[in-house]
């Protein structure tokens, strides 16, 4: 339809008329894939507190199912303490504000906010943070399409496979096998997210990912052709179960499919594993580790001789040289320091004096081959971790299996396995025993949520390997996945930076629903959605969250230690992840409260996420300004000068905000700081979501 429409332009410039009926024409005669695109998508709003204009549904009596009269909009006339006046029709009566929601369709204005609900930050202050975000999603999209319209490298997504059971949500009720428009609404469904996540998604060098079974396969394939139409569209079986799930009178099914969308020059990253024959060729192991020593035995006072400093170069971010061992007793406080450089010592999570893996000589030998290098950049030196390649892989090179394609600006030695002299992109059909989805997705979440159940997780080596083959040359890639589910994509994004000593960050967004079965057992017992005891059963409080949170501190949900390694490394599960990652929650601000500058703490995350998710949230404290190591605000517009030399005096500060209502002032201050991207308040915020709103994204 690109085409088409972009004749009907030209055609326009010299006849306007026949355009219009051209235009006409064309949308009143379907092309393509065909299905009910306009079929309504309502969205209930349990975290909104009603208010005047808005409409509503009336909840159903506290144990007892919803009814046809649960489905009628009424809108919002009044509101008078806890009770409300509500109108549909001519017809108006007054009910307890507690006994409505708030109901929004997909073309509705909304103005999202962020709130924060929880943390954990075991890296390092300056590192970015990772996003789960309670939402659902097709708003949350549109928050993200504000805060990083094409920025992001990846997107991965595993929707709802529309399989007939009761599965997924279309107009606030559960979507089953006897729905004869089933399949339309699914297509509307992920049509409408499909185009927001286009605009999301980088058109000069980034993938999207989709996985789906054969219920939907065929459908989604065509709806992703009229979407992406300028895309390259590839699809790979991938075998998830050995022993197959049943199919009445056919075969077993013991696979899936993924759909990668390769925008402008985006490609696979060839590797070593052709994700096909497996144990008949060279799959990929792990090059580089964590130079200091964990496990038992990994205390300074354990071993003599392998407590010293490394001492770096901050600025370029590489190691310069290494140091002298320090006896027993005496205070690495005492060492001095060459000037110019920082020293790097040994250190656990929590804070003690460990020790490196080896000794001082070899240290200086990988050194001087490239083989110790960094694995983060922040400034903040005890956050530092040094990465080595281990004997076995010096072995390795010296035999030729793994090259040496290069040096990176570090120093640090590019490795290169070799599969038969060379390296390869992976096979159309992966079959792994990692991708086992019940071995490594199901009981492998068991063993970090314990009683805290969730159906049909992925592997956790599946996500991995797919991740890899798209951004595994791209250490600072943004990925995003609106449908977290149990959040196994963040999980493997962590472990895939744990690797290689990356920086990609992750934000996974997530409806906070329950099952089925969940809501019947919940309803009977009196309770409604929007009830604290419900909400905290959700998905996203219950499963993503508490999952992330774990495997970065690397416990369960009890606090035990995780038992095990990550496949293809000595990594223990209890070490965690040196990552930082928090959890909002999307709300819904009002317009005027914005446009008067009294709702900036509401929307602080969204600028903060805009920014870049580095360092702290900057939040309104009475101040004329403010800024960060990333970014900065500037609330009154007579300190603009003082404002300007702060941000450029802050070379790392690349976006600022601007609370101005005057256009030349905007202008301005666009002049005054033209190597920043500037963004005015509240201005260019309300107006994307209004746009939005009007179906401007249709």
């Amino acid at each position: 339809m690109a085409n088409i429409n972009e004749i009907i332009s030209e055609v326009e410039k010299f006849e306007p008329e026949l355009a219009r009926q051209l235009r006409k024409y064309v949308i009143d005669h379907s092309y393509g894939l065909v299905f009910e695109e306009n079929l309504p998508e309502n969205v209930r709003l349990f975290t909104k507190t009603p208010a005047v204009g808005d409409t509503v549904n009336l909840l159903p009596e506290r144990g007892k199912k919803e009814k046809d009269e649960n489905t009628v909009p009424w809108v919002v006339k009044y509101i008078d303490g806890g009770d409300a006046v509500i109108e549909h029709e001519g017809e108006t009566k007054v009910v307890p504000v507690c006994d409505i929601v708030t109901l929004v369709s997909c073309r509705d204005v909304i103005y999202p906010g962020l709130r924060e609900l929880d943390r954990v930050e075991r890296g390092e202050p300056d590192d970015p943070y990772h996003m789960v975000i309670n939402a659902e999603n097709y708003h949350a999209l549109e928050a993200l399409v504000y805060c990083c319209p094409g920025k992001v490298d990846c997107i991965y997504i595993d929707p709802p496979y529309n399989s007939g059971a009761k599965d997924w949500k279309y107009n606030n009720d559960y979507v089953d096998g006897s729905d004869q428009y089933r399949h339309s609404k699914w297509l509307a469904f992920m049509k409408r997210r499909l185009e927001l996540a286009k605009q999301l998604l980088n058109p000069e060098n980034s993938v999207l990912i989709v996985t789906i079974d054969e219920k939907e396969c065929n459908r989604l394939g065509l709806l992703l052709e009229q979407v992406f139409t300028e895309a390259k569209i590839q699809m790979v079986t991938c075998v998830i179960s050995s022993q197959g799930s049943t199919r009445d009178g056919m075969f077993s099914r013991a696979d899936e499919y993924i759909y990668f969308v390769f925008l402008g020059n985006a490609e696979v990253t060839k590797s070593d594993d052709d994700m096909l024959n497996e144990g008949l060729s060279s799959t990929k192991s792990q090059l580089w580790f964590q130079f200091v020593r964990t496990g038992k035995g990994n205390l300074r006072e354990n071993t003599k001789n392998l407590f010293y400093p490394i001492y770096i170069n901050a600025e370029e971010g590489r190691i310069v040289r290494i140091g002298e061992p320090l006896p027993l007793g005496v205070a690495k406080e005492s060492v001095e320091v060459p000037e110019g450089l920082v020293a790097v010592w040994p250190m656990t999570a929590d804070g003690r004096e460990a020790r490196w893996r080896t000794g001082v000589e070899v240290a200086e030998r990988r050194l001087s081959k490239g083989l110790l290098r960094l694995g983060k950049t922040s400034k903040k030196a005890i956050g530092y971790s040094v990465l080595t390649v281990n004997e076995g892989t010096e072995k390795r090179i010296a035999a030729g299996e793994i090259e040496i394609a290069g040096y990176n600006k570090d120093g640090s030695a590019d490795l290169r396995e070799k599969v038969n002299g060379q390296l390869r992109a992976a096979k159309t059909v992966w079959n792994k025993t990692s991708h086992n989805a019940g071995w490594h997705g199901s009981k492998l979440l068991d063993g970090i949520l314990a009683d805290h159940k969730f159906s049909y997780p992925k592997s956790l080596y599946a996500v991995h390997d797919t991740l890899q083959t798209v951004v595994g040359s791209k250490p600072d890639a943004l990925i995003v996945d609106f449908f977290a589910g149990s959040g196994t994509t963040l999980h493997a994004v962590n472990l895939l930076n744990a690797e290689d000593g990356g920086h990609r960050r992750c934000i996974c967004v997530t409806n906070n629903e329950v099952s089925a079965d969940e809501a019947k057992k919940f309803t009977a017992a009196g309770l409604r959605q929007g009830d604290p005891l419900w909400e905290e059963h959700g998905i996203a409080r219950y499963v993503t969250w508490p999952r992330t949170k774990c495997s970065i501190e690397g416990v369960d949900v009890n606090g035990v230690p995780l038992k095990g390694n990550y496949i293809g490394s000595d990594m223990p599960m209890s070490d965690g992840f040196k990552a930082n990652a928090i959890f909002c929650e999307l709300t819904y601000e009002s317009a005027w409260p914005i446009r008067l500058d009294r709702a900036f703490d509401s929307i602080a995350p969204i600028l903060w996420m805009q920014a870049g998710c580095r360092g702290p949230i900057i939040r309104r404290i009475g101040k004329s300004y403010l800024t960060t190591d990333y970014y900065g605000v500037l609330f009154d517009y007579n300190q603009a000068s003082k404002f300007c030399d702060k941000v450029k005096g802050t070379p790392s500060i690349k976006t600022v905000y601007v609370v101005t209502d005057d256009q030349r002032r905007y202008s301005n201050m666009c002049k005054r700081l033209p190597n920043v991207e500037v963004h005015r308040l509240y201005e260019t915020y309300l107006r994307t979501f209004e746009i939005c709103g009007e179906g401007g994204l249709d």
